[in-house]
């Protein structure tokens, strides 16, 4: 499912306008993501947890030219943790 999609499932559960719902989930996405570049955390109880974690910088080879090193700088990488709920619901509990 994509996000036009998405926004067509919440429309057609809730009767919101669909210009309401593109809204509210640009800014869900917008919130979620601010949190993440300041290094922080979005937990939603029982659905899962996005986490910001750094990648230390590390050596790696470049592939176009596989004796040549090169230096991986450190970067922000977003990780999702599963809740409960969405891991039961997943087995099929």
């Amino acid at each position: 499912m994509n996000k036009v999609g998405l926004i067509d499932k919440i429309v057609d559960a809730t009767g919101a306008n669909k210009k309401q719902v593109e809204t509210i989930i640009d800014s869900f996405l917008k919130v979620i993501v601010d949190e993440l570049k300041a290094g922080g955390k979005v937990n939603l109880v029982g659905f899962g947890a996005f986490i910001a974690k750094k990648r230390h910088a590390r050596g790696g080879v470049n592939p176009q030219k596989p004796n040549e090193r090169i230096n991986i700088p450190e970067v922000l990488v977003a990780k999702f943790k599963t809740g409960k709920a969405l891991k039961d619901a997943l087995k099929g509990k």
